[in-house]
Parts: structure tokens; sequence; C-alpha cells
């Protein structure tokens, strides 16, 4: 049998990590990535992966974005590292090169399933739960702060085509970090969701790592009643509380028990002291974050539903004026991020 062609679309420092450990492993791989500086440092030095007990360098020669119509050969596994609201454009780049029996593993924050779809079908759609830190600040250089033994993936598909090729994509995953099949990844997706609701813009409006911010009273909770509110957005979304990070089923409890365990195994096992959060990553680099498409859509999901999320709708307006220009984030907004868990 013949090797798959896998591309990597978006090797930002998650992307690049993953990309660096399949290019290791023997894998067929294209790198394909949109920053110029960092497809030129690639080509020049290879991958630079900073790992808290070791640094990797790996050859790599990346496609930039412009060239992909240059391409040929199609693709039978793309994993999709880009952010979540460019998963729609991202995915009409890529389809005219993903094989008719290819498939398009969204390897994202959020709820990305749908909009891969659109693009590719659904019998061609594989959503992903990631739980690995890393940060980039110079191109072709990670930072990635969790090894591969200590990075957990989840994969599964809601077609029942695109499923069967779960535990394909699961083996060639294997070399990157843990990864389980999940029969049910749609609920597996928001439960990642529920830990980021309370973990990222938060802490990224306060402007610190997420173990500083939790460290400052008040915040810890907040998160909590920020999760909690994405657990029931979960379960009016047709989905159920499920296991993710390698929880036990008996730690299955209400909303908001299931968002403290889940908040808990984030700091725990995911997050080094200063780990700050891709949103305040975004941020830092002048970038737009994706807010709307994490404590936005438990607004909108609960709102659909009758129901209100006042606090990650005052998360989300403190996010919105922080892009807009209108506030600077910082310590000195802790007293107006709580005020909206009263709320």
């Amino acid at each position: 049998m013949t090797r798959p062609r896998i591309a990597v679309l978006g090797t930002g420092a998650q992307g690049a990590g993953i990309g660096a450990d399949l290019i290791r492993a023997g894998h067929d791989v294209t790198l394909i990535e949109q920053w110029p500086a960092h497809v030129d440092a690639m080509r020049r030095r290879g991958i630079e992966v900073r790992l808290p007990l070791e640094t990797v360098v790996t050859p790599a020669q990346p496609v930039h974005f412009c060239d992909v119509a240059t391409l040929r050969e199609p693709f039978d596994i793309v994993l999709l590292l880009v952010k979540a609201y460019d998963t729609r454009w991202a995915c009409a780049l890529i389809a005219p090169l993903l094989a008719d029996d290819g498939v398009v593993v969204g390897v994202q924050n959020g709820m990305t399933m749908d909009d891969i779809a659109a693009a590719v079908g659904a019998h061609r759609t594989l959503g992903a739960v990631i739980e690995m830190a890393s940060n980039m600040f110079e191109p072709g250089i990670v930072n990635r702060q969790n090894a591969p033994a200590d990075s957990w993936f989840a994969v599964g598909g809601t077609d029942p085509r695109a499923h069967a090729r779960a535990d394909e994509v699961r083996e060639i995953m294997s070399c990157t970090g843990t990864v389980e099949v999940s029969d049910d990844i749609r609920s597996s997706k928001w439960m990642k969701l529920v830990a980021n609701a309370g973990e990222l813009v938060p802490s990224a409006i306060l402007d610190l790592p997420l173990a500083d911010a939790v460290r400052l009273p008040g915040v810890h909770d907040f998160m909590i009643v920020c999760g909690a509110e994405a657990a029931r957005a979960a379960l009016a979304d047709g989905s159920r509380l499920v296991s993710i990070f390698g929880l036990s089923d008996d730690e299955l409890t209400d909303p908001d028990g299931y968002a403290a365990r889940l908040l808990g195994e984030v700091l725990d096992k995911y997050s080094l002291p200063d780990t700050r959060t891709t949103v305040l990553q975004d941020w830092m680099k002048g970038r737009r974050s994706e807010y709307r498409e994490l404590n936005g859509l438990v607004v909108d999901v609960l709102a659909a539903a009758g129901d209100r999320a006042p606090v990650n709708a005052h998360v989300v307006a403190l996010a919105e004026k922080i892009e807009r220009g209108e506030l600077e984030r910082g310590i000195h907004l802790l007293d107006e991020l709580l005020a909206g868990g009263s709320r």
C-alpha cells in the first residue's frame, strides 16, 4: 500500500509542531502556510520545536498559500489547523486538491465541522479535539509546552463514511500525542469548548498567563460559570456531557461540576506557569481572536433555545471592545470582568 498523502493546512504554532512530528515519523507531508516569513524560515532552517526537555529541528519545504494552485496531486488527508474563522475559505482553497475519498480533519477549537462539511461534504469531514499548548512569536520557531507524551487528541465523524477513516487518522497522529476515536465527536468538540469558554478569553482580557489569572480572587469561579453556561449550550444543541482528556465516565456530573472538572484538568495537566492562551497570543500579535466562535457561540446557541448566557455575553462584550481598540487589556479590568458574574 502507498502512504497516504497528507497536507497540514495552517502551520502556526500547533500546525508546525504537529507537522514536524509527522515528518519525523516518515509520513508523506506537505505543509501549507500563509505567513511568508514563516514559510521562508522553515525552508531555510527547518522547523525548530522547543520542547520542555529538548529542542528538535526538522527539515521542511512548506508551500505558501498563494502557491496551492500550482499543486497537482490530490491529498488523502488534510489536517486543518487554521483559526476557526478562517475555516470556510481555507476549505474552499484545498477542496480541489482533496481526493474523492479523502478527508479534512478540523484540528481546531470551536465547532467548525459544519463549515468543513459545507465545503467538502460531511462524508469527507472529521472533527478533532486538540489539547496541547504551543506558541510562536518568531518565524520558524515553535515553543511547544506539551511534549507528545503529554498531548491529547480525539477524532471522529458524524457521517459513517468519514468516521470509518477515524482509526486511520488516529494511527497517523499517534506520533504527536495520545489520540482517541470519539463515537460522538460533536459532543467531544462541545466539551473542549466548555473548557475554552472559561479559560481563553477571560485570562486574555486580564493580559495574564492562565495560571496567574486563575489565582486572582474571583477569577476561578468566574471561569467555571462561563464553562457551565457553555455546557448548558452543548445540551441545548443536542450534545451530551462526554469524557475528554481521559476523564472517567463517573466524573461526568451536572454542567457546573463538569465545567469545574474540565478547567481543573487543563490547569493540572496541560498548562505551564507561563502558558498564555491562544486568544492572548493573538492580541499580543495585533490579530483578531476566536472569541465570537467560542464564547459568542455559547450566547447564540442558548439564545436560539430561549435561554441566556449572561456571563459569556459579558466576556464577548469586553473582548469586542478590546479588539476595536476601545479598551486596553490588563489586570485593571479585573473588577469590570468579574462584574459580569453577578448578572
